[in-house]
């Protein structure tokens, strides 16, 4: 399982508010069928393979730009984890709290 955090940032735009640019993100990653979290900071994603998580990302810069944005900045983390299977992103943060005391 690859596991990914990842934002984008239109840049270029009139005011300081990005609701809208994030909404159409998030609504192309979760049009792709990819489990997702949103988050304060960004989105996290699952997918099976690279191709899978490279074109979902691609989709939704994709949409930001349908909305009329010239230029859209885009950090991505990538935990490609290949010794464990399933270390789906509840795994991880299940793992964590089961260590917490």
């Amino acid at each position: 399982m690859i596991t990914c955090d990842f934002a984008i940032l239109p840049v270029g735009t009139e005011t300081t508010e990005c609701k809208d640019y994030v909404t159409a993100a998030v609504q192309s990653i979760k049009d792709s069928g990819l489990n997702y979290q949103l988050t304060g900071m960004g989105t996290q994603i699952e997918a099976e393979n690279l191709t899978e998580l490279y074109e979902a990302i691609a989709n939704a810069q994709e949409a930001i730009f349908e909305l009329g944005i010239g230029r859209v900045y885009t950090v991505i983390k990538v935990d490609d984890r290949r010794d464990l299977k399933n270390r789906t992103l509840d795994a991880k943060v299940d793992t964590v709290n089961e260590m917490l005391k």
